[in-house]
């Protein structure tokens, strides 16, 4: 179970760490948005799966941070999403 836990660690840093890269590497402001928003969900509910799986199986302990992590996260990044892509279609173009 620790190899487990260990793994979806790993694979959530990894998903945020491409979306970086793809927050670095795309050309526009329209597609660079797309990339971190997606790493940064995706790669935070697996590192609170695998901090979920260690904390809560292993160790026996109430994992309610992790659920509320995962809800604020799942809510909140969206949200940002559509107002940063509000904002840049609403600003006059120089």
């Amino acid at each position: 179970m620790t190899d487990l836990a260990a793994l979806l660690v790993f694979l959530g840093a990894l998903v945020a760490f491409v979306g970086s890269l793809g927050l670095l590497r795309l050309p526009t402001f329209f597609e660079r948005m797309h990339p971190p928003t997606m790493g940064s969900t995706v790669g935070t509910l697996l590192i609170l799966a695998g901090s979920m799986l260690h904390f809560g199986l292993l160790e026996s302990r109430l994992v309610l941070h992790e659920i509320l992590i995962a809800v604020f996260v799942t809510f909140s990044t969206p949200v940002t999403y559509q107002l940063l892509g509000r904002a840049a279609l609403m600003r006059p173009t120089a």
